[in-house]
């Protein structure tokens, strides 16, 4: 890999508030360095796709006077009009109902209070996207970040941004290859697959962010899952993540252990029932769910329910 050399070109941007980028960013650092998200407590360097040119930036955090201030060091400047919008979304911003929840259930409103600006991170790079869902499938986040790293080094492209370097991956490339070339990578014959049916979804255009962003839930859902190897689970995920929508990963196993501990005493819900105990996050729920998953992460979840008294709604069966 040949690292493409850059200019410091960038510009600079005010967040919306409130928002504590080092919290939200830690869960890139706590499963261990992919090469493709990198956050190292001061910067954090990825890359998008642009009409499938990848354009990779890194973004540090000032806060001026209450002000979240995100300044941008650009691969070029006339990248600016691409990187610029998705700097500004990057962290999903409460809605006027999360007011309401957190006054209504006392656990988020204690969440909150702990980790004031914690907030999702949105992952504008679909096929970035994608294969964080299949490499997490099944194993470990460490494990998974450890397979992307390796399919990074083997087939990725380095940008260098700001004193740093970042990897992209391109789906014509992946989309080009043999399965059992990714599976000499340690990853199973199926991720191979289907890392494969998704590059090929991605590099023919059938699969675009455009007409995701403009399909409904629904309708996002039904055009992941007709990809092989593409669940309900990674379908809210990019619903959550990608998109930004207000989704419940019912089905994921660290959203129904916090939703347990949050709510049930640390008894597991069934998937139904995760959705079930949190229906009433509504529109605020990727809030809520950002919130739970950091506090889990720091294992301080237990505590914070313990003494946060969620209210008896959260346990309906």
């Amino acid at each position: 890999m040949s690292p493409i050399i850059v200019k410091n070109d960038g510009f600079a941007v005010e967040l919306p508030e409130p928002i504590d980028p080092a919290a939200s960013l830690e869960m890139f650092r706590r499963a261990g360095d992919d090469l493709l998200d990198h956050w190292d407590g001061r910067t954090f360097i990825r890359t998008i796709l642009a009409e499938r040119r990848p354009i990779a930036f890194a973004t540090t955090f000032e806060n001026r006077g209450g002000r979240m201030i995100a300044r941008v060091a650009l691969e070029r400047a006339r990248d600016r009009d691409a990187v610029e919008p998705v700097v500004r979304a990057m962290f999903v911003t409460p809605p006027e109902e999360y007011a309401e929840l957190r006054r209504r259930d006392r656990l988020v409103g204690a969440l909150e209070t702990r980790y004031p600006g914690v907030r999702s991170v949105r992952q504008a790079n679909l096929f970035g996207a994608l294969i964080r869902c299949v490499t997490t499938q099944q194993v470990n986040l460490r494990w998974a970040a450890t397979c992307r790293r390796r399919l990074a080094e083997a087939f990725g492209r380095a940008h260098r941004v700001d004193g740093a370097t970042v990897l992209s991956l391109d789906p014509a490339r992946i989309a080009e290859l043999d399965p059992a070339e990714i599976r000499a990578l340690k990853l199973t014959t199926r991720k191979a697959e289907y890392i494969v049916a998704i590059a090929r979804a991605i590099a023919i255009g059938e699969l675009t962010m455009e007409r995701l962003a403009a399909s409904t839930d629904d309708a996002v859902i039904s055009r992941l899952t007709s990809i092989r190897g593409v669940g309900l689970w990674t379908a809210e995920w990019i619903l959550a993540r990608t998109l930004g929508r207000p989704r419940v990963v019912g089905g994921d196993l660290g959203v129904r252990k916090a939703v347990g501990i949050a709510y049930l005493g640390g008894a597991r819900p069934t998937e139904e029932r995760t959705r079930r105990l949190t229906r009433h996050w509504g529109a605020a729920a990727g809030i809520a769910q950002a919130l739970m998953l950091h506090a889990l992460g720091e294992k301080t979840l237990a505590e914070l329910a313990r003494t946060a008294d969620a209210p008896p709604r959260a346990s309906a069966r």
